[in-house]
């Protein structure tokens, strides 16, 4: 049988939408896959050229490190100096972790600074795996709503602690927040994430800074929580910019406070990340790497328009309802109170376009706090697989929206 604590947890829903457009694919149905955060293009060739030429080494393929192949580390931090006109002190390469993706990092940070009982800060619009992984590890949420541009910034939380102290609440240990988000997009300009790392400090709050989407941004350049904190834990991955999804690497830069701590959960959970992810991942930085990533961005960059000039002609949907995406690749939108009806919100929506369009988007329960309706208003568009692939698929959906706008305003009657 499985354990209390396991059966508690909410399963990943937007693998739950893959599970079933994987289905309908294995029918022969032309499926457009817009559900997952997942690039078309798959890692570049100088990383797929360097781990076929790693794999004729046997000897290399051994246990590396817990923390990771020192050079990978060495690249790291001269990336975070290069990028962000960071220090080398800023990032000592012994604070630096290669982790097995960025969910490994989440369980190690998440188990390694946090006990069972304590409060952790998420918001309300998020990852739901922060979610599900502090609620299997015994952590309670509080779950703090993001303001009118799909934002959590000092303010918000800084509401979040008094409302707590004046309440007798217990106080928030730690913060998880990604900037650019996912699902919204929206990103923290840098004088918000100064402000948020400046309260979190002064309240003795962790601030875990998820930056996995660093790299894919449309106008405004990203901050790393670096910049402004040496107390802050840092979690990156190889999976979005890097175009590495399935290689199951990532890599974390943490406070010297849970050095050790971190250090031995490594060893204990993972032993280390994949070695041949990591071999092949010293060619991230090359120049003709480089290159290619940045084009990566530029077809993003084409779906991003694409999409946000598409839904103008959705005459029911309101502009502001739609989050900035700042960064990443997704487009998140709330259909609006006026746009739902009992049984007829964002969940069926997206269920029906599957099954009768063959377009899979996200629903917004996967994102959204559970104790609010948002999730049933709310959905996301992922444009990481394609240009043509999401032409095609927003011109099926506005095919398919005026049936279902029908349906809506019949319930409604």
């Amino acid at each position: 049988m499985a354990s209390r604590r396991a059966s508690s947890v909410e399963s990943f829903k937007v693998m739950d939408v893959l599970q079933r457009a994987n289905e309908l694919q294995a029918q022969g149905k032309k499926v457009l896959h817009l559900e997952v955060g997942q690039p078309e293009s798959g890692a570049p060739p100088s990383v797929a050229n360097a781990a076929v030429e790693a794999l004729t080494e046997p000897r290399v393929m051994g246990y590396t490190d817990a923390f990771g192949l020192l050079a990978l580390r060495e690249k790291i931090s001269k990336y975070y100096q290069k990028h962000y006109g960071l220090s080398p002190d800023q990032v000592p390469t012994d604070r630096i972790v290669i982790t097995t993706g960025s969910s490994g990092g989440f369980l190690l940070a998440f188990t390694g600074c946090f006990d069972a009982g304590d409060y952790v800060a998420i918001a309300s619009s998020g990852y739901p795996c922060y979610r599900n992984i502090l609620s299997a590890l015994g952590c309670n949420l509080a779950t703090i709503p993001i303001n009118e541009e799909f934002k959590l910034t000092a303010s918000e939380l800084q509401s979040e602690i008094a409302r707590r102290k004046e309440a007798g609440e217990a106080p928030i240990k730690g913060l998880i927040l990604s900037s650019p988000s996912n699902p919204t997009g929206a990103m923290l300009h840098p004088d918000e994430l100064q402000s948020l790392c400046r309260l979190c400090e002064s309240e003795n709050i962790l601030f875990i800074s998820d930056e996995i989407y660093h790299g894919i941004t449309y106008g405004q350049k990203e901050a790393t929580a670096l910049e402004y904190s040496s107390k802050a834990l840092i979690i990156n991955s190889f999976s979005k910019y890097y175009s590495m999804s399935g290689w199951r690497l990532g890599w974390m830069v943490i406070p010297e406070t849970v050095l050790d701590a971190i250090n031995s959960l490594q060893q204990n959970m993972f032993i280390n990340a994949p070695t041949l992810s990591q071999t092949a991942a010293m060619k991230c930085w090359d120049d003709d790497t480089i290159v290619e990533l940045e084009k990566h961005v530029e077809k993003y960059r084409t779906s991003r328009e694409l999409i946000l000039n598409q839904l103008k002609n959705f005459t029911e949907l309101n502009a502001k309802n739609i989050a900035p995406a700042d960064g990443g690749f997704y487009i998140y939108v709330d259909l609006g109170e006026e746009n739902v009806a009992p049984g007829y919100g964002s969940v069926k929506m997206c269920e029906e376009l599957l099954e009768t369009h063959y377009v899979a988007f996200t629903p917004g329960n996967d994102f959204e706090d559970p104790a609010t309706s948002l999730g049933d208003r709310r959905f996301r568009i992922s444009y990481a697989g394609g240009i043509e692939t999401v032409r095609e698929a927003m011109e099926r959906f506005y095919t398919f929206w005026p049936t279902w706008m029908a349906q809506v305003k019949a319930a409604k009657s």
